[in-house]
């Protein structure tokens, strides 16, 4: 029997029934893998005796009648941001290439907690900084759509795990749209919660005010008990907020009746028609099942490109300022002092896109310059945030389109770092603002590669916007990659 092709519920529901072992379940995903990472290149590590043992041991458990949790024995696929221990932690970068975490990301840990079955590490943008999942040291991700067009980023590899089945689930991380822009690329749900929501103890950081961890899966209910799992406070982590979880798919109905759908012309400049159309037509369907949309103004969405890339980037020169070859990681060999050591490492270590933030982050923290730069951005923050504030004072959720165009082909952007940074145009406000968005299917365009549509809500109401997901997901059916 095949499993590959089964959601989150329907592997518990066999496991439940004892229709299916944890072991055949995982040697399948295992199989899959290995049979399409040579062309997809999702994973950069596959954990099969890792995984296998885990399941073994997921299925003594649920024959003594002790399973953990619903999900027990189900495999996850983990982004490689997360650190895992025991297991390679590489951050697709070259200066992290052998490093094998000593602890657990929270995150991680729950899921673990839970008996989920780790199969495998997904490729990444290095250190999560990118749009196109190009710039990773183990090489590009690409789309399962199609597979010379990207699978966006910077989580293309857990998108693309989830595309393409060869995961049900996976862990991704956003920090201007690396969870949703990559879930619309590769035609599955992704949502980026409230920062605070998951714990960022164990993810590391880029940059540390946007950084949120998140879920993809194939469909609505699959994604909220996902990210359900993950949820909750963590005194690990100074940021962590405890709020109940109260969005698991039970709570979720689908009912849209009454909601106000507040439309910002802003988010719709530029867009490509076929795009544009799609998600038009899907609230379109949304006010037929009783909702009502409202003209809202997003004034500052102009402003969030510049103050998002100074504020990331400088965050960014702080963060990968540790990665020295002194404590952990690549070390140079060609090194005769310690200004050395320090130069070549990073030299060597760090790919062209990395270091290019890291110059324009430490630049922008300079004597002379912060006023200038990183305090402005600031203060353009606070006006985004404040922007959303208002809107949600009129409307309960935000509807977009995630990008303005469907996936592109590999190389057409990476020549051009300003082209690659407009691409993140209209999912890097949420991340400024600190609240949630999710990313779900909505058709296919000309040729026939997905369309998502993204839905925005305030602080935390993770519940709103997958409800009215699971209803658009009702409305538009979800989406196979012929893979």
């Amino acid at each position: 029997m095949m499993y590959t092709g089964k959601t989150l519920f329907e592997l518990s529901a066999l496991l439940e029934k004892k229709e299916a072992s944890a072991v055949d379940i995982t040697k399948d995903f295992i199989a899959r893998e290995k049979k399409l990472n040579p062309d997809v290149n999702a994973y950069i590590t596959i954990t099969e005796d890792v995984a296998l043992a885990a399941a073994k041991e997921s299925d003594a458990r649920r024959a003594k009648g002790e399973p953990l949790s619903a999900f027990d024995g189900i495999p996850v696929a983990v982004k490689d941001l997360i650190c895992t221990k025991g297991i390679l932690t590489t951050c697709a970068s070259g200066i992290l290439r052998n490093f094998v975490s000593p602890y657990n990301a929270t995150s991680y840990q729950k899921l673990l907690d839970a008996g989920m079955v780790t199969i495998g590490k997904t490729n990444m943008d290095e250190f999560a900084m990118g749009s196109t999942s190009e710039s990773s040291f183990f090489g590009p991700t690409k789309n399962p759509h199609d597979l010379t067009r990207v699978p966006g980023g910077s989580s293309g590899g857990s998108a693309a795990a989830v595309a393409a089945k060869m995961a049900p689930v996976a862990i991704g991380t956003d920090t201007g749209g690396s969870i949703r822009q990559p879930a619309s690329f590769c035609g599955v749900v992704g949502i980026k919660p409230t920062y605070g929501r998951v714990s960022r103890f164990g993810l590391v950081a880029y940059a540390s005010s946007l950084d949120t961890v998140g879920a993809f899966g194939r469909t609505v209910d699959d994604t909220a008990a996902f990210l359900a799992l993950m949820s909750g406070y963590d005194n690990k982590d100074s940021t962590s907020i405890d709020k109940p979880v109260d969005f698991t798919p039970e709570n979720l109905s689908g009912n849209v009746k009454g909601l106000r759908i507040g439309i910002p012309e802003e988010y719709y400049n530029g867009v490509n028609p076929e795009v544009k159309d799609a998600v038009l037509a899907a609230i379109k369907k949304l006010e037929t099942e009783g909702a009502t949309t409202v003209p809202i103004k997003m004034k500052m969405t102009e402003y969030a490109i510049p103050v998002y890339y100074l504020i990331a980037t400088a965050e960014a020169s702080a963060n990968l300022a540790r990665f020295d070859g002194v404590r952990y990681g690549y070390r140079s060999p060609n090194i005769s002092n310690l200004a050395d050591l320090y130069r070549m490492t990073r030299s060597e270590g760090f790919g062209k896109e990395v270091k290019r933030r890291i110059i324009l982050g430490t630049f922008a923290l300079s004597s002379g310059y912060y006023d200038a730069y990183y305090l402005q951005a600031l203060k353009g923050r606070t006006l985004i945030i404040r922007d959303f504030k208002e809107a949600f004072e009129k409307v309960d959720v935000i509807v977009t389109p995630v990008t303005t165009s469907t996936a592109f082909t590999l190389g057409e952007k990476t020549s051009d770092p300003l082209e690659m940074y407009l691409s993140d145009i209209l999912t890097i406000s949420a991340n400024l603002a600190a609240v949630p968005g999710i990313s779900v299917p909505v058709g296919k365009d000309s040729k026939s590669l997905p369309i998502g549509i993204q839905i925005m809500g305030n602080h935390f109401q993770e519940k709103m916007i997958l409800n009215v997901a699971k209803a658009i997901e009702k409305i538009c059916g979800t989406i196979d990659a012929n893979i």
